[in-house]
């Protein structure tokens, strides 16, 4: 593929203003992507990467909560940066809490911002791929998907959906040349994990099979080669990036 083929090409990344939806729009810019980070507001790192990488990166406010504004959402960004080839669905709730104490509007509101918002939202931007004949969808679920961890049953629910989503959708897609993929992150070195004790932290570390976490570029590296010609062949899959924690 030509450098101005790629240099074409629109990747949509939600939650992109810090943590692993900002090294993902980094990574993918780097990489020859345009791409529209998508966030409810900019964060001075993401200002920062957009200077670094002129005219690679466009910040678009956007709350995904608003369901009923996602179709003028996908709108937009057609309107103002051409056809969408890519997008990863990173945005979600990390709330904790027990099932039997957690209020139920907090169950709602992460099943609604985790699972129905990169739904409504893929609807949307899926239909210009589909039209093209090619596109790449990625959606961020989590280990915890399917291994499970206390306090977090509601989280889980809403990233092991994304895991049937993805399988489902690759199929439903694919023979008009669109890969739908999954990412599922383990422990990963952000603010999220910073606020362990170390004796916490290293623990974590301590059952992996690389006795370390990962880091956000990791996981920016996968989705970037789910994003690339070399995964043409790959889809309705998870990548796990755990440094080894379910091997």
């Amino acid at each position: 593929m030509s450098d101005d083929l790629k240099t074409g090409r629109l990747v949509v990344v939600t939650g992109a203003s810090r943590g692993l939806g900002l090294a993902m729009a980094e990574t993918l810019a780097a990489d020859g992507f345009r791409v529209v980070a998508l966030a409810r507001r900019p964060s001075e790192a993401l200002e920062a990467a957009q200077v670094a990488a002129p005219g690679r990166i466009a910040f678009m406010a956007a709350d995904l909560g608003e369901i009923d504004a996602l179709q003028a959402l996908a709108q937009r960004i057609r309107a103002e940066h051409g056809p969408v080839y890519g997008l990863v669905n990173n945005a979600a709730l990390g709330t904790p809490g027990l099932l039997t104490t957690m209020p139920a509007s907090k169950i709602a509101e992460l099943v609604h911002l985790n699972t129905l918002a990169p739904m409504v939202l893929t609807k949307y931007l899926a239909r210009g791929m589909m039209t093209a004949g090619a596109g790449r969808i990625v959606n961020v679920s989590s280990i915890i998907a399917f291994t499970g961890y206390n306090a977090l049953s509601v989280y889980a629910a809403t990233k092991a959906s994304m895991i049937g989503f993805t399988k489902s959708l690759a199929r439903e897609v694919g023979r008009l040349g669109v890969t739908v993929n999954a990412v599922a992150p383990g422990f990963i070195e952000t603010a999220m994990t910073g606020e362990m004790d170390e004796a916490e932290r290293g623990r974590v570390a301590n059952r992996s099979a690389l006795k370390r976490l990962a880091e956000p570029q990791d996981v920016a590296d996968a989705v970037a080669y789910l994003m690339s010609d070399r995964a043409r062949n790959v889809t309705g899959t998870v990548l796990t990036i755990d440094a080894g924690s379910t091997a």
